[in-house]
């Protein structure tokens, strides 16, 4: 039997915007994806079997975890036979647009072929996690990266600059079904590729300067924020507060609800989680491509010849 304990790390989007309807029923999107150090605990125990056993204990139930559908697509893939027990401890704060279902997916995705002593192709991963969600392949990268399309279309970009950083999750539910429709209700009309254009050099702006400057100077932005913070004023309220005490920029990340500030010293930001009720906030440090990948090496040990991190 191996038995391991996985990274799986929270994301943030540092910059989202939102463009027109596709012909498949999903959005296209720009964003800026960055992990983070926030995660949950995840471990593994895999042994050979005659036939497959799944078992998943969660600190959280779940009616349709990721983790257990990502464990049939691998095993499948690779005709492995195995008994796998998962046992995940919620740290993530669920619905808040950290992606920690979609970590977690991603995690059993990168571990198991390299338990198993298999290696499969990013590519087929990338496939995988595609099938899964559209926050999943990030995950199998890690770092800061471009994501074009669903989400899924990814480029690697410079490690972005950050001071201190503070994600503030109120425990808000924001429906992601929901937080599209009014923004396509918003945006419905002139949605045009002509009109989209301003949006889009904006965005470049964003990109270039993005290597060489710090959070604080770039015009960030998250285009869920103006009908999400309508049906949801406290979200505004957060960020306001997060603004008044130094916070350059304070956003929320994915369709929400969680917002993330960044200030310009851990004192200031020490400041800030003061202000917040304890369970609510969350002091985080971005994680590079890098060592993302070091974090992946460490753990999988031995096994970590026969991973994507190879």
């Amino acid at each position: 039997m191996t038995r391991v304990g996985v990274p799986s790390l929270a994301k943030l989007n540092l910059d989202l915007r939102v463009l027109h309807k596709r012909a498949d029923g999903f959005h296209e999107l720009r964003t800026i994806f960055q992990t983070i150090s926030l995660s949950d605990k995840l471990s593994i125990e895999l042994e050979p079997a005659r036939r497959t056993e799944i078992e998943l204990a969660s600190s959280v139930e779940i009616a349709d975890n990721l983790v257990v559908r990502a464990a049939r697509l691998v095993l499948d893939r690779l005709k492995f036979k195995a008994r796998v027990r998962f046992a995940l401890e919620k740290r993530i704060p669920m619905g808040a647009g950290l992606g920690g279902g979609s970590s977690n997916a991603a995690s059993v995705l990168i571990a198991l072929p390299a338990l198993a002593g298999r290696r499969l192709p990013i590519e087929e991963l990338v496939a995988m996690g595609e099938m899964l969600g559209s926050d999943v392949p990030f995950f199998l990268y890690g770092g800061t990266a471009l994501g074009f399309g669903r989400g899924t279309e990814l480029y690697p970009l410079p490690d972005a600059k950050a001071g201190s950083v503070l994600v503030v999750a109120s425990g808000v539910h924001v429906s992601t079904g929901e937080a599209y429709r009014l923004l396509a209700r918003e945006t419905a009309g002139p949605l045009t590729s002509e009109a989209e254009s301003p949006m889009l050099r904006e965005f470049q702006r964003v990109i270039w300067n993005l290597s060489g400057s710090a959070l604080a100077q770039i015009p960030l932005k998250n285009d869920f924020e103006g009908p999400v913070f309508r049906v949801h004023p406290e979200l505004e309220k957060v960020v306001r507060k997060l603004n008044k005490a130094g916070a350059k920029p304070a956003l929320m990340t994915g369709s929400g609800s969680a917002i993330w500030a960044n200030f310009a010293d851990d004192a200031a930001r020490t400041r800030a989680l003061a202000s917040f009720p304890q369970n609510t906030v969350h002091a985080v440090k971005f994680v590079s491509r890098r060592q993302y990948r070091n974090r992946w090496r460490r753990a999988l040990g031995s096994a970590a010849a026969a991973s994507c991190f190879a």
